[in-house]
């Protein structure tokens, strides 16, 4: 075990990692949470929306704490391994790699669409999805080639100009909101978006790179994490705010119909704007969330294949790692109906409930009350907290289940009752 170090930390240094959390979950799944929330509307998606965004950053403490017992650099592998066993580090392997490919195939799925949007509308040249998903693939598959450097420099760029998309979309939008809209509401779907709203809160993966950048210093840490989602959150609330309060829940170009189609919100916003501004705008949030996502998690695998598969990072070795990523990403977002929305709920039903929720839980009781690790950091709450946060994330990960086997309706099939009428929400 390494022994904790509290190297004074600077500000600056703290902001840019609550930056950098909340930059790694806002992204592409953004673009799901109005389609996925939209039939329980505004207060029971919020509400559900507060308890995944507490049980994530509970998580991602668990995880730190985990973390600081181990030495610098412990990736979730390692800390499976060491805590969990051999069975463990299978589990985090296979879930990795899962949360990974699939959160690919969503944003390269959104990704085609805007491309197919922008081809026909920027250059009167329609053409089909299928093209639309191999040039974004192409053309942002590219960019993970060239490497590290050349990424990081390009997702920065593309970051800041999210930050201002997202501002200027909140400074033209929010007159657009009709208040009465924000009224509907239909508590009894409001759970089942809650493995895509686990997604929109997930980071830790990552979190293992911001020990050596704050320095293990544990308060500093703690900010970064608690910072981060909470910005995430503020920001999800006005997103959500003036999404559900622009696009109608039912007829023409609804957020029934988005959901039905497994499209991004954003294709629907357009239709219902009066100024220009805000559709365009909507469409730029919408490529830099897309890509800025799609690269992150893109550079990780590349990594996490090179380090799994020892592939070198050189020639054609990168040429391989490449080909890995994105043939099967090209294959699954063109070719199957409703990926976007069905890939990013899977990815939270299993992969977060599982690798970014019951795993850090785990590894903590073992650590604190079996090997009795000792520790200068340890999460308030003890094992009642750590129940409750695992039977959130047992209860969610037995949701995905029940919902993907059929036992219980999905979102689609709940939007499709309400539609018929046999759903009733409270309208204003």
């Amino acid at each position: 075990m390494e022994v904790k170090q509290n190297q004074v930390v600077s500000k600056g240094s703290i902001l840019s990692a609550i930056f950098l959390v909340a930059g790694t979950c806002i992204g592409g799944g953004m673009l799901a949470l109005p389609v996925a929330t939209g039939i329980s509307g505004f207060f029971p998606s919020s509400l559900m929306m507060t308890l995944c965004w507490l049980a994530m950053t509970f998580s991602a403490l668990f995880l730190l704490e985990v973390n600081l017992w181990l030495k610098e650099g412990a990736h979730i592998i390692t800390m499976a391994s060491t805590l969990l066993g051999p069975l463990g580090k299978g589990i985090a392997w296979i879930i990795f790699l899962y949360i990974s490919y699939a959160s690919l195939i969503a944003y390269t799925a959104a990704g085609g669409s805007l491309m197919v949007f922008g081809s026909a509308s920027l250059f009167d040249w329609p053409i089909s999805k299928e093209m639309g998903c191999m040039l974004f693939i192409l053309i942002f598959g590219s960019v993970i080639y060239l490497g590290s450097y050349v990424v990081g420099r390009v997702n920065s760029i593309l970051f800041i100009a999210l930050i201002v998309a997202y501002l200027a979309l909140m400074g033209t939008g929010l007159g657009e909101v009709k208040s009465d809209f924000l009224l509907h509401q239909n508590w009894s779907t409001a759970y089942l978006a809650i493995p895509l709203l686990l997604t929109t809160f997930s980071f830790q993966t990552m979190l293992p790179s911001l020990t050596p950048y704050l320095h293990r210093n544990i308060k500093a840490l703690r900010w970064a994490i608690v910072g981060g989602t909470t910005l995430t959150f503020i920001v999800y609330l006005i997103w959500q705010a003036l999404v559900l309060g622009i696009v109608p829940v039912e007829g023409p170009n609804s957020l029934i119909d988005a959901l039905a189609m497994g499209e991004p919100v954003t294709q629907f916003l357009r239709q219902h704007v009066n100024s220009l501004w805000v559709s365009a705008i909507a469409e730029y949030f919408a490529f830099f969330a897309l890509v800025t996502s799609f690269l992150g998690i893109a550079l990780g695998l590349f990594d996490f294949l090179s380090d799994g598969l020892k592939i070198k990072k050189k020639g054609m070795g990168n040429v391989l790692l490449t080909i890995l990523i994105i043939i099967p990403v090209y294959i699954f977002s063109a070719y199957f109906e409703r990926i976007f929305l069905v890939a990013l709920e899977t990815t939270g039903g299993f992969g977060d409930s599982i690798l970014n929720g019951i795993f850090p839980v785990l590894m903590v009781w073992i650590g604190r009350y079996h090997l009795k690790f000792p520790s200068e950091y340890r999460v308030f709450g003890g094992r009642p907290l750590l129940i409750i946060v695992l039977a959130f994330f047992a209860l969610s990960l037995l949701l995905e289940t029940l919902i993907s086997t059929g036992w219980i309706c999905s979102i689609l099939d709940s939007c499709e009752a309400f539609r018929q009428g046999s759903i009733k929400g409270d309208l204003p």
